[in-house]
């Protein structure tokens, strides 16, 4: 959201905009990501049963009860109003957490709220993270939040996007005094995100400083805005097109101290498993889930309990009872992801003998 903060009829075509080219993304079909650089040694007799699973995750403060959550999309709109439903509804069904697209439309036209409010009234009882850009003053946290009742804010942070919107703002100076300002003002824990270009060690550390716990590295790889919003413009923007990190390599280099979570490029449950794997608490998912909402609430239910359900079998198939279990598996580090982790001073080959480790435990008690 710009810090220009434009009223309702600048807003809600731009709005229209992001589901139109953002679905036009995912009709496009799947594409090659670094989460395709990893990969799972698979021991034949490493399963267990899947009854001996818990999708229990622990997040920061938090405690959700399945470790995939329907990440921010949209809002502002009748059509986006409709989209919303569908996924509220979705997580209701299934108990997966989900975030709301950025408020600041509310805050800026209170007429467009219920397009966004529909996220609770669908959903009394479920974790709902509403959702702010950093560029917005810290009291607006508050607004944000008693609005969808929310158990988490959600701040993203989307410089190359506003780099490339016709109508964002290039003032991002005050952005980490804001950062900080917000998570002293916000009534719940927040929750610093990308919009699909990555954080970075330093940036994960920066924020873990301010006294955030926990971050989603939302990395390239997935729904791009730098392209969203090069098909805004008559002059595109196309050299921003694929800029970034990816999620897969923001974990890999993440810090210890914070919590992180993993989206942007998240077409899969094994994904999902992969994401898990490299440390991430949960992961989130918005292209694929949007896709689905758009065919209506039944769509929407199926396609996350298959997403859950699916998450389940791979933990069974890899041996892991839990979530974080799966951070001694063993995984292949290949490609671009490979030659990322060397040249951040990561060794690749450790990941791919986790297992031993524990191993080698078992075999000294």
């Amino acid at each position: 959201m710009s810090s220009e903060h434009p009223g309702l009829s600048a807003a809600a075509p731009r709005k229209e905009d992001h589901i139109r080219l953002a679905a036009e993304q995912q009709a496009a079909g799947p594409h090659r990501n670094d989460f395709d650089d990893l990969e799972f040694l698979h021991h034949a007799l490493a399963g267990i049963d899947a009854d001996r699973v818990d999708l229990t995750a622990s997040v920061g403060p938090f405690t959700w009860p399945v470790p995939v959550y329907v990440n921010g999309m949209t809002g502002g709109t009748d059509h986006a109003r409709e989209i919303n439903r569908a996924l509220a509804v979705a997580a209701r069904e299934t108990g997966a957490p989900i975030a709301s697209g950025s408020l600041g439309i509310a805050v800026d036209a209170p007429e467009t709220a219920s397009t966004f409010t529909v996220l609770r009234e669908e959903n009394p009882d479920g974790f709902v993270m509403a959702n702010l850009g950093a560029g917005r003053p810290a009291e607006h946290a508050k607004i944000a939040v008693d609005l969808l009742a929310a158990d988490a804010l959600q701040l993203h942070l989307n410089a190359v996007q506003e780099t490339v919107m016709p109508e964002g703002s290039r003032e991002f100076s005050s952005w980490l005094t804001g950062v900080e300002a917000t998570v002293a003002a916000s009534p719940v824990p927040v929750i610093v995100k990308e919009v699909g270009f990555g954080l970075s060690r330093s940036t994960l550390i920066t924020l873990r400083d301010l006294g955030v716990q926990v971050a989603d590295v939302a990395g390239v790889g997935g729904t791009d805005f730098a392209k969203i919003e090069a098909g805004r413009r008559q002059d595109p923007y196309a050299h921003l097109i694929g800029f970034g990190q990816s999620a897969a390599s923001c974990l890999l280099d993440a810090p210890e101290g914070i919590t992180v979570l993993s989206s942007g490029g998240v077409r899969s449950p094994l994904d999902v498993a992969k994401s898990l794997a490299l440390g991430a608490a949960a992961a989130g998912a918005a292209g694929p889930m949007l896709a689905a909402a758009m065919e209506g609430e039944e769509a929407a239910v199926g396609h996350m309990r298959t997403w859950i359900s699916r998450v389940k079998d791979l933990l069974a198939l890899l041996g892991a009872s839990t979530p974080q279990a799966l951070t001694s598996t063993d995984v292949l580090i290949r490609g671009n992801l490979r030659e990322f982790a060397q040249l951040r001073g990561i060794d690749p080959r450790t990941y791919a003998r986790r297992s031993e480790a524990g191993q080698r435990t078992g075999e000294t008690q």
